[in-house]
């Protein structure tokens, strides 16, 4: 029991950040943004992140700045592909590929380095047995995580806002011809979704590792990407998703750790062989993506 319970809760530390740059994807596509730079601005969040917290030892700072480059990366991707309406692909890889060499820039005198390890849980309810370990026993982010998805939710279905929101994503011409300001609304709700990204990435440099190495977020951008479509652009969809994706990711460690006689390489793809398999077999229904998709996703707007 104890091992099952070690096992969850290493599965919601890793799919956190996952279900947080996911959420913060979900809310650009909804607006009709297709945005491909979260690996870019996940990586250069998290070496802020991890620089901020290392000089002024203050965990609160550190997601603050992962958080501001998050945004900062997503304004300069909303300039190119909102004012200039450049193609929405192109700028995504752009911006990733040049997050990669940002962060590596600027984390060279980080390479290697650590933070210490800080206690995280509820306290009263981590100390119980067994489901303490499990679920009470995480840093606060990921409990944040759980309310930002809740209150996606309620915001996506039960609020004008979102309404309006869904609305863009679906018709930007309508919505124009309504009186919203459409390109403000996807700005808006780009800068949100790098916030989102920011908040992931650091995460991952912070509490996940918690040190800097370049490349550190992995591919995990790609896989959050990804998880927005399968769950068919659902915040509750996209909570079942990283966890899913999460264990996944947790699996590889725990193979090695029982003896399993798996070659590593093999064991190193498997979220990323999971994240295809997925895909494909969304993919074999395309009715259904385009029933569930915003149906102006990736396209330019000119008011």
């Amino acid at each position: 029991m104890e091992n099952l319970a070690a096992l969850m809760a290493a599965s919601i530390n890793s799919g956190t950040p996952l279900l947080i740059a996911a959420l913060g994807l979900l809310i650009n596509e909804r607006a009709g943004v297709l945005n491909l730079g979260a690996e870019g601005m996940m990586l250069v969040a998290a070496i802020a992140g991890f620089a901020t917290t290392y000089e002024t030892h203050s965990m609160a700072l550190g997601f603050a700045a992962g958080a501001a480059a998050g945004m900062a990366m997503a304004a300069l991707f909303a300039f190119f592909a909102l004012v200039l309406a450049t193609n929405q692909v192109a700028t995504g890889l752009a911006l990733s590929i040049a997050g990669g060499g940002l962060s590596a820039f600027a984390g060279q005198k980080y390479v290697g380095m650590s933070l210490p390890a800080t206690a995280h849980g509820i306290p009263g309810l981590r100390d119980l047995p067994w489901i303490g370990k499990a679920l009470f026993d995480h840093h606060w982010m990921v409990y944040l995580s759980l309310l930002i998805c809740a209150a996606l939710v309620w915001f996506l279905y039960r609020s004008r806002a979102g309404l309006i929101l869904r609305a863009v994503g679906e018709s930007p011409e309508s919505a124009h011809a309504l009186g919203y300001p459409v390109l403000r609304i996807r700005f808006f709700a780009l800068l949100f979704s790098g916030a989102l990204c920011g908040l992931a990435g650091a995460y991952l440099a912070m509490i996940y590792t918690p040190m800097w190495v370049e490349g550190l977020v992995a591919g995990r951008g790609w896989i959050a990407l990804a998880l927005t479509t399968f769950a068919t652009w659902r915040p509750a969809r996209v909570l079942l998703g990283a966890l899913l994706f999460g264990s996944v990711t947790i699996l590889q460690f725990h193979f090695q750790a029982v003896g399993i006689a798996v070659p590593s390489q093999i064991l190193s793809m498997l979220p990323y062989a999971a994240t295809v398999l997925v895909l494909v077999l969304i993919s074999r229904n395309p009715d259904w993506i385009r029933l569930n998709m915003p149906a102006s996703l990736g396209k330019p707007f000119r008011p």
